[in-house]
């Protein structure tokens, strides 16, 4: 059997900021996912910008899922990034199949990332009170994809 990992937290605050964190967790996974498979698909004049302003999307979402993934451990929550999981938890819509649209996938990621700020803001109001280093790091994640969320409004 694996060792438990002790957790800094009281078992309520730990089941609670654990789901915050899953949340957190399945959403970013997806939209690093969703940020390569338009990566890959992009046409249009706006090829190259998007297509490394996407790169810069997936990188931020890669590394704020990771940090979020260690967070959970830490608590002693395991992580779950599965496909299934990632699929069957994430609150981002669905990426069309196939060639995209440069101002398709614009609109996209502008829905997409307001969708994930939403979902973030509600779980750092959820560990408000149950873990305040756990909101410090959603805290910064959502400074992160807002920027992001800002930068491709612009590109509208």
């Amino acid at each position: 059997m694996p060792a438990q990992i002790k957790s800094p937290l009281n078992a309520k605050n730990r089941t609670a900021t654990g789901a915050a964190l899953a949340t957190v967790l399945a959403d970013l996974v997806d939209l690093s996912l969703v940020g390569k498979q338009a990566h890959w698909n992009l046409v249009g004049r706006r090829f190259r910008s998007i297509h490394l302003q996407l790169d810069e999307i997936v990188d931020a979402a890669r590394l704020a899922s990771d940090d979020v993934a260690e967070r959970s451990a830490a608590i002693g929550v395991p992580p779950d990034g599965r496909a299934a999981t990632v699929a069957k938890e994430s609150g981002l819509p669905g990426h069309p199949e196939g060639w995209a649209a440069d101002d398709a996938v614009v609109a996209y990621f502008v829905d997409a990332l307001s969708r994930l700020i939403e979902r973030l803001r509600a779980q750092i109001d959820a560990v408000e009170t149950t873990d305040v280093v756990s909101q410090d790091l959603l805290i910064g994640i959502a400074a992160i994809m807002e920027k992001h969320y800002w930068m491709l409004q612009a590109e509208q």
